[in-house]
């Protein structure tokens, strides 16, 4: 009984370095094994896990952006952490869901100056910011409880203060003319909703319907057909259709957007994106500021 098991166990054993040595014809993988700096053993026990993890550094050497991200997990990749004789397989971001974590981490920390700006304090030292400004105050003095409006698309240079004056204008209206206003940052609230879809009901049906609504940041999401089409795209036709106020800050010019918002995962589709940018060009005027980067 003992010689059956040790037979077993051989060929087991046989099976695994043949498999091995077949991954190791892999320029990719050999390569890999030889940056760990793990043994034979430890590497064949671990051939299925290195695998995923070769095909996923492939697929990261030609990926552009998270929107083009074919990983298991988003922006991350499956990479090893070598201790003593044990591998262990880490979900570790990649360059692009860094970048996007930060842009987040610093939406979270101006959330408490945004709350408290204030059209009194916004700095009109800079020339570059005056036609924003002028824009700003013109839509306050012409604001009423039922109006028709339409809003801004913000776009330029990172750091610009582009929130940050949308912030002080709605915080205004707010304050002394009683408007409902609410300010999303579009990447969390397509990240959120996508996590918990008990939450999408009753969000949507707020969005579509408060008065005044900046959707803070667009562009900088991950995109997929189902938070372009389905999120985006229904809230904008419903502020649409029934002449809500809706603004809009972005890094990318229109066209820019448009570009952007047709690419996906699953490829370019040019006439979805496209909806997108009507419906906003029908909600909006739209300005350039380019200004110096005021988060340095």
């Amino acid at each position: 009984m003992e010689a059956v098991k040790m037979t077993l166990s051989e060929k087991i054993a046989k099976e695994l370095e043949q498999d091995f040595e077949k991954s190791m014809q892999d320029k990719e993988f050999a390569t890999l094994v030889k940056r760990l700096k793990i043994n034979k053993k430890l590497a064949m026990n671990n051939n299925s896990k290195l695998q995923d993890t070769c095909e996923e550094l492939k697929n990261c050497s030609n990926c552009q952006g998270l929107f083009m991200c074919k990983n298991n997990l988003s922006g991350h990749v499956l990479y090893p952490s070598v201790d003593e004789d044990s591998v262990k397989f880490i979900y570790t971001p990649c360059k692009y869901q860094k970048k996007q974590d930060k842009a987040l981490q610093e939406k979270k920390d101006s959330l408490n100056e945004l709350k408290n700006a204030r059209m009194k304090d916004i700095d009109t030292s800079d020339k570059k910011r005056l036609k924003v400004i002028k824009w700003l105050k013109e839509y306050y003095d012409n604001y009423e409880k039922v109006n028709t409006l339409k809003g801004l698309y913000l776009h330029g240079s990172f750091g610009s203060g582009k929130t940050y004056l949308i912030a002080a204008l709605l915080n205004e209206l707010e304050i002394k003319k009683k408007a409902l206003t609410e300010i999303v940052y579009v990447p969390e609230l397509l990240r959120n909703m996508k996590e918990d879809f008990s939450l999408i009901e009753d969000k949507m049906r707020y969005l579509q319907n408060v008065d005044i609504l900046l959707l803070d940041d667009i562009g900088a999401e991950n995109v997929t057909a189902w938070g372009r089409d389905e999120i985006l795209g229904t809230i904008l036709q419903y502020r649409m259709n029934n002449k809500l106020t809706t603004f809009f800050t972005s890094n990318y010019t229109i066209q820019e957007l448009e570009d952007h918002l047709s690419m996906t995962k699953n490829g370019e589709d040019k006439v979805k994106a496209k909806r997108i940018i009507e419906r906003i060009k029908q909600l909006t005027e739209d300005i350039e500021l380019i200004s110096v980067n005021r988060r340095n």
